[in-house]
C-alpha cells in the first residue's frame, strides 16, 4: 500500500471522484429528500461537503483503516480548515501512517496464507486421490519422485534423449484435473523451444527420459510443478496437481 495514498485521503477528495460514482443501471422511484437532509443541506456547498466526508470514509475502509475516531478526524479537519497548527507535524504523519500500513499488510499477508493453505489442503488431497488411482491403470508408469506418465507415442530414434542442458522443442497441452485446459502450444500452432532448466521439475525429470518424435501424457504433483503458489490467470491454483500431454520435436543442443 502507498503511503501517500492514505494521507491523500484524509486530505484531498476531489469532486470528480464522487462524481465518478454509478449510476443505477435500472431507474427506481425518485429518492424522497428527508427533513434532516433539507435541513442540513442549504446549498449545493452543503451537499458536495457532506459527500467529500462519505468517500473520505469509504477511502479509509478501502484501505483497512475501520476504526475511525471520528472527533479526532473532525479535529484534524478543523484544525486544516481554520489554519490552526495540526497536532502532528509530517514526520508524526509518515511515522504513524507507516506503522498503520504494517499491521494491514501484515494482517492481509496473514488472511492470504490462510487462503492458500486452505485451498492447498483440497488440492493436494484431490491430487493424492487422483494419482492413487491413475497409477492402476494399465501403461501409466510411477516414478520414485511421484511423477506418472503414459506413452501416447513412441519416438523414432530409441537412444537420443535431452539432458538437463539440453533446449529441447515440443508441442503441449496443459489441462487441471477437471479437463480445465489452462495453456497449449497446439491450439497457437507455434511450437515452444526452452532450455530444460527453465521449467518445472516435473518437466525437467519427465522430458529427459523422452526421445524425440514420442508424446507423452504427464501426471505432475503439485511438489513438482508449482508448490502452494497460485499462477498469474487464476486456473492453476495453490497445490494443483497438473495433466501434460508433451511430444518432444527436437533436441536443439
Amino acid at each position: 500500500m502507498n503511503r501517500s495514498l492514505i494521507v491523500a485521503a484524509c486530505t484531498l477528495v476531489t469532486v470528480a471522484g464522487i462524481a465518478q460514482a454509478k449510476k443505477p443501471v435500472t431507474a427506481a422511484k425518485p429518492a424522497v429528500k428527508t427533513a434532516t437532509a433539507a435541513n442540513l443541506f442549504k446549498n449545493n456547498t452543503d451537499s458536495v461537503s457532506y459527500a467529500v466526508g462519505i468517500r473520505m470514509v469509504q477511502s479509509l475502509k478501502a484501505q483497512g483503516f475501520d476504526n475511525v475516531n471520528v472527533s479526532l478526524l473532525q479535529k484534524a479537519i478543523s484544525d486544516v480548515t481554520q489554519n490552526r497548527k495540526p497536532l502532528l507535524t509530517d514526520a508524526d504523519i509518515y511515522k504513524c501512517m507507516g506503522e498503520f500500513q504494517q499491521k494491514v499488510a501484515a494482517v492481509k499477508d496473514a488472511e492470504a496464507k490462510k487462503e492458500i493453505a486452505a485451498k492447498s489442503g483440497v488440492n493436494r488431497k484431490e491430487g493424492a486421490e487422483f494419482l492413487a488411482n491413475n497409477a492402476k491403470r494399465a501403461g501409466v508408469i510411477t516414478l520414485p519422485s511421484g511423477l506418472q506418465y503414459e506413452i501416447l507415442k513412441a519416438g523414432t530414434d530409441n537412444t537420443t534423449r535431452p539432458t538437463l542442458a539440453s533446449t529441447v522443442k515440443v508441442h503441449y497441452t496443459g489441462t487441471l484435473l477437471n479437463g480445465t485446459k489452462f495453456d497449449s502450444s497446439v491450439d497457437r500452432g507455434q511450437p515452444i523451444t526452452f532450455p530444460l532448466t527453465n521449467v518445472i521439475q516435473g518437466w525437467q525429470q519427465a522430458v529427459q527420459l523422452m526421445t524425440v518424435g514420442s508424446k507423452w501424457k504427464l501426471y505432475i504433483p503439485a511438489d513438482l510443478a508449482y508448490g502452494d503458489y497460485p499462477q498469474p490467470g487464476g486456473a492453476i491454483t495453490p497445490g494443483a496437481t497438473l495433466v501434460f500431454e508433451v511430444e518432444l520435436l527436437g533436441i536443439e543442443n
